[in-house]
């Protein structure tokens, strides 16, 4: 009897120990994790995340966004979460991006559904901060699953490179991304459109970043070839509302919209309303 309580005993003790080494590695993980994103984000500037065109810097977050799309039929076709999820930095000057599909309801006699799987992933080229050139410049390759729901998303897997780039004025900031979607196949009916996005921001108060956007589609192939797309979208990012005071946490909360207004000839809706949520960590 002596003899098995002492191996309970003994075996009870080792995996008490196993169980603290665990927990502490782990601990040290995600310590090593959280300077390596602090050193890294503190290379580059630390500008807002505009309302719709790319970030030309990494980001660490997790994010939703809400659009309501009215086109010139008059429908009323509401996007949620429009293709976001978690970016996270798991190295240094790398970004991973796991990314949700959104849900459409179309208001109409459509059916409504779940759009496609993506994830991207951004290489950050170079960078310097606000003290030291205020810049950065990145390249993307985003990528995407035929998995939509009753045509709510693409024929094809589709890949998206993205090269984006961004210089500070004081407190003003020009951003701008030009990428193309490529579709694996089913090129006649997809088209391979060219993106063209470009921000510009002003640091007003505190917390408070009004912007204007440019969002451009240039169609090549596909049933709108030789057409062109673009939206005028005034906005405001409130960015960053610190959850506490420590420096060395980042937990923060943003958000923001914009309103998107068609100005060029054809376009497949009039406007569309954009409203982004945030939290850094």
């Amino acid at each position: 009897m002596l003899y098995k309580k002492l191996t309970i005993f003994v075996c009870a003790a080792v995996l008490f120990g196993d169980a603290v080494l665990c927990a502490a590695q782990s601990n040290q993980f995600f310590s090593s994790w959280e300077d390596r994103v602090r050193d890294t984000l503190a290379q580059q500037p630390s500008w807002p995340i505009p309302v719709i065109t790319p970030s030309s810097g990494l980001l660490q977050v997790m994010r939703a966004d809400f659009v309501r799309q009215i086109t010139p039929a008059g429908t009323d076709t509401w996007n949620y979460d429009n293709g976001k999820g978690f970016n996270v930095v798991p190295w240094y000057r790398l970004e991973f991006d796991a990314l949700l599909p959104p849900y459409i309801q179309h208001n109409s006699k459509a059916n409504d559904g779940f759009g496609d799987v993506s994830m991207l992933l951004k290489y950050r080229m170079a960078a310097a901060n606000q003290e030291g050139g205020n810049y950065s410049v990145s390249f993307s390759m985003a990528g995407t699953l035929p998995t939509g729901q009753y045509k709510n998303g693409s024929l094809a897997a589709t890949i998206s490179p993205t090269i984006c780039a961004g210089k500070g004025f004081g407190k003003f900031d020009v951003q701008s991304s030009l990428g193309a979607v490529l579709p694996a196949n089913y090129t006649t009916k997809l088209g391979r459109p060219v993106v063209w996005n470009t921000v510009v921001q002003y640091h007003l108060a505190k917390i408070v970043w009004p912007e204007i956007e440019s969002n451009a589609t240039f169609y090549h192939g596909g049933p709108n070839d030789g057409r062109t797309q673009n939206f005028i979208t005034p906005g405001v990012m409130i960015s960053k509302i610190k959850v506490e005071q420590n420096p060395r946490n980042r937990l923060a909360l943003m958000f923001g919209g914009g309103m998107q207004i068609a100005t060029s000839q054809f376009h497949t809706y009039n406007h569309g309303l954009v409203i982004t949520t945030r939290m850094q960590f």
